[in-house]
């Protein structure tokens, strides 16, 4: 007796079983809205009761674009009553939600083909060019308003730095720098307060960004942590006078390590490291006192140098409470954003406008700031509690 071979057509099986998906997802929707009709009416469908507040006056068809395909609506229309279903409104947010995902998708580097075969899977139909343009405008609204949101309450720690990314700037290849703020907030949770364009980290770049960030309510800045930059410290000094300034101490140490030959670089970052693991700020800068004293012994007079010149620049810190040392005197809060930042962009190469980059970069701030990372507590801010007084 032969074998049978059933030959199965993979392609049909799938069109039948999205039709029938399909059919499922239009049927559900529809029992729905005549779920919401019976509910405003107090009634069933044809049916006469006392308590019954309207009558149906028929249906209008709508089409509505789902995960399954585009189906058919029958909404009811009630012969004195207002029918505004929710069941729609909610649908439609959360194709909207897949909408902004597909645009983050594209800002952080995933090919536009690529894009065009999630959208074919997701609504049996590609993406065109002019809904991405729709999309894109859209979502850089939402983005400039989370640039532009109103800041409330203390930040007493602010932690600032610049990323440079690459531009392409009339066939040639250009940096551009996208300063960043980060805060603890007076609840001791992390927030990025923004983000903005800046062509290098000079002091008008700085300048701007720091008003902008005032001018948005950002007040009772105790402390601002960030690395060595003349035109920062210059532009701190005059848009918050009574804040106080905190080198990053890892920066500090590669900058000594620049001038110091690599076979003495463990040594010298024993004697840097010493400085910090003082108990007190008097200890330490008896330390850094020594410390130079050492170095010179060691004919590494340009390090002494740079030692004696900034080593008083990485004691802020102390002045706080011991509690928060060890997440005040770095610039590590950064890192986690810097590393999604650079892994997001690594796969765009070189963006076509400065615009483009910051646009890429706030969408990855924002998301990593709603998510467990700004939820948490960082600090606890009771240590700081009648401390010091806030700078507004």
């Amino acid at each position: 007796m032969s074998e049978q071979i059933v030959q199965l057509n993979e392609q049909v099986i799938k069109t039948e079983l999205k039709e029938l998906v399909r059919q499922s997802v239009q049927e559900v929707l529809n029992s729905l809205l005549d779920a919401e009709a019976d509910r405003l009416t107090n009634a069933h469908k044809y049916e006469r009761t006392e308590g019954r507040q309207d009558t149906r006056a028929g249906h209008y068809t709508r089409k509505l674009l789902t995960g399954a395909g585009e189906v058919a609506l029958e909404v009811p229309k009630l012969r004195t009553l207002t029918f505004e279903s929710a069941i729609i409104e909610r649908y439609r947010r959360r194709e909207t939600s897949v909408e902004e995902a597909l645009v983050e998708m594209y800002l952080a580097g995933v090919s536009t083909r690529r894009i065009e075969d999630i959208t074919e899977l997701l609504w049996d139909a590609k993406l065109s060019a002019g809904t991405m343009s729709r999309l894109n405008g859209k979502v850089y609204e939402q983005i400039e308003a989370w640039r532009n949101r109103p800041l409330s309450g203390a930040y007493p720690y602010v932690y600032l730095d610049g990323i440079y990314l690459k531009r392409n700037w009339g066939g040639e290849y250009e940096n551009v720098a996208i300063l960043i703020a980060m805060a603890v907030n007076q609840r001791g949770e992390r927030e990025v307060l923004g983000a903005t364009e800046g062509m290098k980290e000079d002091k008008e770049s700085w300048l701007g960004f720091l008003r902008h960030l005032k001018e948005r309510g950002l007040q009772g800045t105790q402390l601002f942590i960030a690395d060595k930059c003349s035109g920062l410290i210059e532009a701190m000094a005059e848009v918050f006078p009574r804040a106080r300034y905190q080198r990053c101490i890892v920066h500090f140490y590669r900058n000594v390590f620049s001038v110091v030959p690599r076979k003495k670089v463990k040594e010298v970052s024993a004697m840097l490291k010493a400085i910090h693991a003082q108990e007190d700020k008097e200890a330490a800068l008896k330390k850094i006192g020594d410390i130079i004293e050492k170095l010179k012994d060691l004919k590494l007079n340009e390090a002494a140098g740079k030692v004696e010149t900034a080593a008083y620049e990485t004691l802020t810190y102390m002045d706080f409470p011991r509690e928060h040392w060890r997440r005040i005197r770095t610039n590590n809060a950064m890192e986690r954003l810097n590393r999604e930042i650079r892994r997001r962009t690594k796969s765009v190469g070189a963006f076509p406008d400065g615009r483009s980059a910051l646009m890429l970069v706030c969408a990855r701030l924002r998301y990593i700031e709603q998510s467990e990372w700004g939820q948490k507590t960082y600090l606890n801010m009771q240590h700081l509690e009648e401390l010091l007084p806030s700078d507004s």
